[in-house]
């Protein structure tokens, strides 16, 4: 694969690089480039951004010629005080997570999953932390809290102010080249880029994909920055936010039948995001069904199309409701299917299920 389309393989992942020209001399001198993604198992299921889309951006990376490592960030769910606080039970939703992910047909082959329980019994891996800890300053370090969910207004624990020193630490024991995290991650990764040099690392590029919203209307105004991105995306500790990989037809199509669509309106609105981050990855064109009378059946080739047709109003909120609907259990039918033939999955899932989500 040429140089130009690697590049925008990798352009189509990240909603913003730091920096382009920074990736381009990486994929320069490296054929192979280590890329990676950290993720905290924190629910008692797995919502169709971390499984699905989540897949769909990792294999581009594969596709782009990246080694993968997945970090699955246990200890930093623990020190989060998810699922209470009980890393056996963190731990069991991680491999709950890897099942869903090959059930998404994710590249595992050239995946590397690793767990952060591993890492920690290595003091080479707290010296890093330590470094780390040492050339940040708290102000900078409460600056970051939003990636695990929190703002700097709450009463934090001493280990969630330990939490960004170790997401920084793991980038540089894993010898990761490019960071692949949400945009909700960015601040940890630019301090790594800060510290990277200063610690005789390196500036590692950051390429940050885009926070899928939730289903409900968008916060108000006055709430901002990590208040407001908090409150925008999906949430696993409220269900209607959310389409979860095992949710039935009907679930999906009750969820989506009742979200946040106004007409016309082309910004914060999730049913768009759903079709220009999920439904058109994976489709060449929509199908839309409408009735003669409202002007017939719609065949859209492209994301673009589909944005400019709603936002003149030539398409209702309802019938791109269905549409969404429809193709999203098109899209989940052979996953679910899998799933619920893996027993190991099921027998997690089930577990799980009954365990208590904390924030």
């Amino acid at each position: 694969m040429s140089l130009q389309k690697r590049l925008a393989l990798i352009k189509s992942v990240g909603e913003e690089i730091l920096t382009d020209e920074e990736l381009k001399e990486f994929l320069e001198k490296k054929e192979h480039p280590v890329a990676y993604d950290g993720f905290e198992p924190s629910g008692t299921s797995i919502h169709i951004a971390q499984g699905l889309l989540r897949a769909i951006n990792i294999n581009k990376m594969i596709a782009a010629g990246c080694t993968f490592k997945m970090l699955i960030a246990d200890w930093h769910a623990w020190a989060n005080n998810k699922m209470s606080g009980d890393l056996e039970k963190i731990q069991k939703v991680g491999n709950f997570y890897i099942e869903v992910w090959k059930a998404c047909d994710m590249d595992i082959k050239h995946v590397e999953f690793i767990w952060a329980s591993d890492l920690a019994k290595d003091t080479n891996y707290w010296k890093i932390v330590m470094n780390i800890a040492r050339s940040s300053t708290i102000q900078r370090i409460l600056r970051t809290v939003e990636i695990m969910g929190r703002t700097e207004k709450e009463t934090l624990h001493v280990s969630q102010i330990l939490y960004p020193c170790m997401q920084a630490a793991d980038i540089f024991y894993l010898k990761a080249d490019i960071c692949q995290l949400g945009m909700d991650q960015r601040k940890v990764n630019v301090i790594a880029r800060e510290v990277g040099e200063k610690l005789d690392f390196w500036k590692p590029v950051v390429v940050s994909h885009h926070m899928l919203m939730g289903l409900g209307e968008p916060p108000k105004e006055e709430l901002e920055g990590a208040e407001r991105g908090i409150a925008l995306k999906m949430s696993k500790s409220k269900p209607d936010t959310a389409i979860f990989m095992l949710d039935t037809k009907d679930d999906v199509e009750r969820k989506i039948k009742k979200a946040y669509c106004p007409e016309k309106k082309v910004e914060e609105n999730p049913m768009l995001e759903y079709c220009k981050y999920i439904i058109f990855e994976k489709v060449h064109e929509m199908n839309i069904k409408r009735p003669e009378k409202f002007g017939g059946n719609l065949t859209i080739k492209s994301y673009r199309e589909l944005e400019e047709m709603y936002k003149d109003g030539k398409l209702h909120p309802m019938d791109l409701k269905t549409a969404v609907a429809e193709y999203l259990n098109m899209l989940m039918n052979p996953i679910r299917k899998k799933l619920h033939e893996n027993k190991k999955a099921m027998k997690l899932y089930e577990e799980i299920r009954t365990f208590e989500i904390t924030r």
